[in-house]
C-alpha cells in the first residue's frame, strides 16, 4: 500500500528529474498545493493552486524555471495519510546562482492514493544564498 510518505518521496524524485508528466500524475483531480502557504509571490490570494491545470501552471512558472532543484530530508514524520518533512531546498537558476530553502513541506494522501495536498512551509526572508565557492 503507498503512503503519503512514498507519494511525497515520488514528487520530489520527479521535481530532481525534471519529469512533469510524471509529477502531475501524482494529484487526484481537486488536489491542491500551497507552496508556500498564504499569499505569496507564486499565489498573491494564498489560496493555492488548486485543481489538475493550476497545478500545472504552477510545475511551468515556478519549478520548470529553475535549472535543478534538490531535495535534503533530514526528518520524516508520518501520520496516518500525511507525512511532515523537515529539510531543505536547494535551487539552482540559470547563470549558477542558486539558494537554499529551509522548511517543512507536508503531503497529504487522498482515498484513491493520490497527492491530495502539498503545503510548503517556508519564509521568503529566510531563503539563504548558496556560497559558489
Amino acid at each position: 500500500m503507498t503512503t503519503a510518505r512514498e507519494l511525497g518521496q515520488a514528487s520530489m524524485a520527479a521535481v530532481e528529474t525534471h519529469d512533469r508528466q510524471a509529477w502531475l500524475a501524482l494529484f487526484a483531480d481537486d488536489a491542491v498545493v500551497e507552496d508556500p502557504v498564504g499569499p505569496s509571490m507564486f499565489d498573491p490570494d494564498g489560496k493555492g493552486h488548486r485543481g489538475h491545470e493550476a497545478i500545472a501552471a504552477f510545475y511551468d512558472n515556478v519549478i520548470a524555471a529553475n535549472e535543478s532543484i534538490a531535495f535534503t530530508i533530514t526528518q520524516s514524520f508520518l501520520c496516518g495519510d500525511e507525512v511532515a518533512n523537515v529539510g531543505v531546498i536547494r535551487i539552482a537558476f540559470a547563470g549558477g546562482s542558486a539558494v537554499d530553502v529551509d522548511g517543512v513541506y507536508t503531503y497529504r494522501m487522498s482515498p484513491e492514493g493520490k497527492i491530495a495536498s502539498i503545503r510548503a512551509f517556508w519564509e521568503p526572508d529566510a531563503i539563504r544564498p548558496v556560497d559558489p565557492t
